[in-house]
């Protein structure tokens, strides 16, 4: 049996080679499938959508073929090839109503009705992705905004914005049309209140969202102007495909509206008097709305910020880090006391990222008034400044404005940008064509006794370097113009132009340095993040008659040094500080960030303590080595929550927790948790914690590679082994973390430890068996033995799939909008059982909440533990999190009912609701701490140092072994002569939990 795998191992890794060889044109580069050179070449039909969610456990998956459209061009490429043919705007406005379909993927859940104060809209409420067609008659051929009158569905659980992938005629015109958004309205709640320290507690975000008339615009924010749609003479279809409930009355397609030049438009001003009201100031922090719940009030210590902060946390502006992302917008009302000229100014800090200039989009009452707002320029400063909308001779812009109420809008735009990072994309692949090339020629080794001869071995290669260094130039420059300075971009960029420069002095040596060109693609990569990240912090705005002047904006220099003095002595004030425990209540330490914490004192305030009478104070744990030192110094808290799941067993080996399984009531909470999410927290017949968060592994993959690909989401690793030598033939490779070994163990049916506790199960056959599969992905099936980053690798389309956790869903949903339908998730590959059923086994990581032994209120405590791990509680608190900053404050909490209940979409949770059944995480022992190190050098010796896996697996049991026995003989489990007292008798888990099956829909 041993042979023939051996044989199939081999075949597999000759075909590998094979199809590279087959794959290879005369000039040496890869042959990929054909790809789209026009949005023409993009008319297909629509993909059937492909369900992700796996059976139920015992039963076989059918492998799933994706299918999604192949890579279309960007728009700003589309654009400008239309208006190279010559196509103008369209003549007049075309309108349809919402109402009229011509066809619908679904009748039940797309329907007319009234909504929300409309009659007759479409009503369109779909649990998951669905479309809805019109057919649109145009007179004459066209370029036309499409604008959209809608309402999202408001409520519990709704909170995403609305997301649309958008065909004209079967096809996505170009990239962008795949990711449209529309925004929801939001507003912080009022007045704020205040926690027993004086401190500011963030008010929660508001979902005010109602009817609106909005274009389709970027959902990456990389246009500062609407997303125009060319439309020929003739009937069009035009598919609206959907991922969230909105309610639609009219889609209008809307000739652009060609802005001016500041000069002309100041020249068709109303002849005014000069206005005579005073200046006005609006605190920033004061919106009318927001477009994202994300975007939120800041605490500001300088002394001239509104209100003074006085050494308290004072809400007293907005932005910075928290208003910095694409499409983010922000709206206040200005009230004009006279008709006439004004202008703006503003109290902004803008020094989030070093010396790099931010852009907004600035309109009045929903239109932007003149060109020069598409984009205004705010300037690095490294502290508060009073900006007044200028021109670059810093002449104030002036705004004719009527008298009455006005709106004044400002959103985030990366729009002058754009350019760059389609220059440093197209620099990346060149760049990562040369890494390639460059592996093929010298087989990924770096062998300092051969000797090149580039002009011979890779003859085009001196030119491809040069062609990057002369991209590179132009972005330095372009770089340069946009920031209006010199920024770390600009100067990275040119460092990395010396580097090619020094390559090619002598190019025979570049095979040498290939690890040179792999790090400075990751370098010149990175930059896209920082390019697109636009912070700004607003602390008051100005509206000034335009012959008035803006005055005292920023502080003196005497009022800054006296801010410094007392903001140093504010510093020593007590705050909120661990000592500060009062017997009469209970004291919670919580090892978050000071956003949590405020918000469980919050929730605990209006919930737990009218329901029970128990007064709680939570207090913030910077530190878990913290409750070591307040045990020695006597001041433990009664419950400690956000702790690793480590520590509880750590604690309770040194009888500093107590055993929660003596509740009599226990049984009920350890119901709510799968049988293998405990395991961490068992020790000697007891358990010591309570899982709070839960975190574990789901494969990740692009639709629309795979789709060019012709590759299936792979059940079984078997199939994840057939589908390497395609990806690897075409320079992509398959994500595993090479630190992922509870995966395999479980999956084998091996164990760590044996059932009593007193040494390591690793050295029996299903250990060995499990160790030769984890280390032969990289020593026979070629995965790379270290990855940066796999978000980026997958954004990139470098690795197309792959293992990762809960933190890359959400880096995907908050901030990679331009995959937006291009990607999904799905159960992690598995082993085919004998019954032929397939087992998912694999681990994550938890945090846990304890109370501890010195405690005299175990009792309330527990009431409070019970209150905080319910449903309800983990619920509700999930919600507040993500209303207050966003999804990616998501709550990957350990409730599956509760989960269930958050803002998930529906197919995701079923992926994550069947992967969940399957989850099991190592128990922890005394010198149990030794079992990931030791393993970890396992795979060391075995991958890196390439030695044989068994007898590297040998000498990690051997060590592992003996330092069990050395703890177990110091807790008293083993007497001094290695004989067994007393075992640990570790619960079994070996089937998957059924608790979860309620909430797969």
């Amino acid at each position: 049996m041993q042979a023939v795998k051996w044989k199939r191992i081999r075949n597999r890794f000759l075909a590998v080679l094979l199809i590279g060889a087959l794959g290879l044109t005369s000039t040496g580069f890869p042959t990929l499938p054909q790809q789209s050179a026009s949005a023409a070449d993009t008319s297909k039909p629509a993909a059937p959508q492909t369900n992700a969610a796996a059976p139920a456990s015992g039963q076989t998956n059918q492998r799933q073929v994706v299918k999604a459209a192949e890579f279309e061009p960007y728009y700003a490429n589309v654009l400008k090839g239309w208006k190279d043919k010559g196509i103008k705007d369209g003549a007049a406005p075309i309108e349809i109503s919402a109402a009229k379909t011509s066809q619908k993927s679904d009748e039940s859940v797309a329907k007319v009705g009234n909504y929300e104060g409309k009659n007759n809209v479409l009503i369109w409420n779909s649990p998951r992705e669905s479309w809805v067609e019109y057919q649109i008659d145009v007179p004459a051929d066209g370029l036309y905004e499409i604008h959209v009158s809608y309402r999202p569905f408001t409520g519990q659980g709704l909170r995403r914005p609305i997301n649309w992938a958008v065909k004209l005629d079967g096809a996505h015109p170009f990239r962008e049309a795949s990711s449209i958004t529309l925004y929801r309205e939001w507003k912080d709640a009022r007045p704020i209140k205040k926690d027993i320290d004086g401190n500011d507690i963030r008010p929660k975000s508001e979902d005010i969202s109602g009817w609106s008339v909005k274009p389709l615009i970027d959902s990456a924010g990389a246009y500062s102007e609407p997303l125009q749609w060319y439309f020929s003479k003739g009937s069009h279809t035009l598919r609206l495909q959907g991922f969230e409930p909105v309610a639609l009355e009219s889609i209008k397609l809307v000739p652009q509206t060609k802005l001016k030049p500041y000069k002309d438009v100041a020249a068709a001003y109303p002849q005014s008097k000069p206005v005579t009201a005073e200046v006005a100031t609006l605190q920033a922090e004061d919106v009318k709305s927001k477009s994202d719940s994300a975007i939120q009030m800041v605490s500001d210590t300088d002394q001239r910020s509104v209100p003074l902060a006085k050494g308290r946390i004072t809400f007293n502006s907005i932005g910075g880090k928290k208003w910095y992302d694409q499409n983010q917008e922000v709206t206040w009302t200005i009230d004009v006391p006279e008709s006439g000229k004004y202008k703006f100014g503003m109290r902004a800090l803008q020094n989030t990222i070093s010396q790099k200039a931010s852009f907004r989009r600035i309109a009045i009452d929903g239109k932007v008034p003149f060109q020069e707002m598409l984009q205004y320029r705010f300037p690095y400063s490294t502290g508060w400044e009073g900006v007044v909308l200028s021109d670059d001779q810093g002449k104030p812009y002036e705004f004719y404005l009527e008298k009455g109420q006005h709106t004044l809008t400002m959103s985030v735009t990366h729009s002058p940008f754009k350019p760059v990072i389609l220059g440093i994309e197209e620099i990346t692949d060149i760049l990562m064509g040369i890494d390639q090339d460059l592996k093929s020629l010298t087989g990924g080794q770096d062998d300092k006794n051969r000797t090149w001869k580039i002009a011979q071995d890779m003859p085009d290669l001196p030119k491809r370097l040069a062609t990057v260094s002369e991209k590179m130039q132009k972005l330095s420059e372009q770089v340069l113009q946009v920031n209006g300075r010199k920024d770390n971009v600009s100067e990275s960029i040119n460092t990395s132009i010396r580097d090619i420069e020094e390559l090619l002095s002598k190019v025979d040596d570049i095979p040498y340095h290939m690890d040179t060109i792999t790090s400075m693609n990751e370098k010149v990569s990175k930059f896209i993040e920082t390019l697109v990240q636009q912070p700004l912090q607003l602390d008051e705005i100005y509206i000034a008659p335009a012959e008035k002047d803006i005055t005292n904006m920023e502080a003196s220099f005497i009022s800054k040094m006296k801010g410094m003095v007392v903001n140093f002595f504010y510093s020593f004030q007590s705050k909120n500080r661990l000592s500060d425990m009062d017997d009469k209540v209970l004291n919670v330490w919580v090892q978050r960030g000071r956003d949590y914490v405020t918000q469980l004192q919050e929730l605990s305030d209006e919930m737990f303590t009218p329901e029970t009478g128990i007064q709680v104070k939570v207090n913030l744990l910077p530190n878990a080595q913290l409750l070591v030192l307040s045990n020695a110094a006597g001041l433990q808290p009664d419950i400690a929550l956000g702790l690793t799941q480590d520590l509880p067993v750590d604690y309770a080996i040194r009888n500093s927790v107590y055993d929660l399984s003596k509740f009599p009531d226990f049984k009920e909470v350890y119901n709510r948790y799968s049988p293998g999410s405990w395991l961490p927290f068992y020790y000697n017949k007891g358990y010591y914690a309570l899982p709070e968060t839960q975190s574990f592994h789901v494969l990740y993959y692009r639709k629309d590679i795979l789709s060019r690909l012709g590759l299936a989401i792979p059940n079984t690793w078997d199939e994840v082994y057939d589908m390497l030598p395609t990806l690897q033939q075409n320079y992509m490779n398959f994500y595993m973390p090479p630190t992922e070994f509870m995966t395999f163990i479980y999956q084998n049916k091996a164990e760590f430890f044996d059932k009593d506790g007193v040494k390591t199960a690793l050295d029996k056959p299903e250990g060995f068996k499990a160790f030769k599969q984890w280390t032969d992905l990289f020593n026979i099936y070629a995965m790379d033995r270290s990855v940066s980053s796999f978000y980026q690798h997958f954004r990139k389309g470098t690795m197309p799939i792959g293992f990762a956790d809960y933190n890359m869903y959400i880096q995907l949903s908050a901030a990679a909008p331009e995959l937006n339908g291009s990607w999904g998730i799905a159960q992690i590959p598995g082993t085919v059982q004998p019954d032929g059923s397939i087992a998912r086994w694999s681990g994550g990581g938890q945090t846990s909440g304890v109370i501890f032994n010195s405690s005299k209120k175990k009792d309330q405590a527990w009431e409070f533990m019970k209150w905080w791990t319910s449903a309800d509680t983990q619920e509700r608190y999930g919600s507040d999190l993500e209303a207050f900053n966003g999804i990616a404050f998501r709550w990957n909490t350990a409730n599956v009912e509760a989960f269930s209940k958050l803002p998930w979409k529906r197919d995701d949770a079923n992926v994550i609701l069947s992967q969940w059944r399957w989850y099991k995480d190592m128990p922890n022992l005394p010198g149990g701490y030794f079992v990931g190190r030791e393993i970890n050098n396992a795979w060391n010796r075995a991958v890196v140092d390439g030695m044989n896996y068994r007898s590297s697996l040998e000498m990690t049991v051997l060590d592992i072994n003996r330092e069990l026995r050395r703890k177990q003989q110091e807790f008293g489990f083993i007497d001094a002569n290695g004989n067994v007292i007393e075992t640990m008798q570790l619960p079994v888990v070996d089937k998957p939990w059924d608790g979860v099956n309620p909430y797969v829909k």
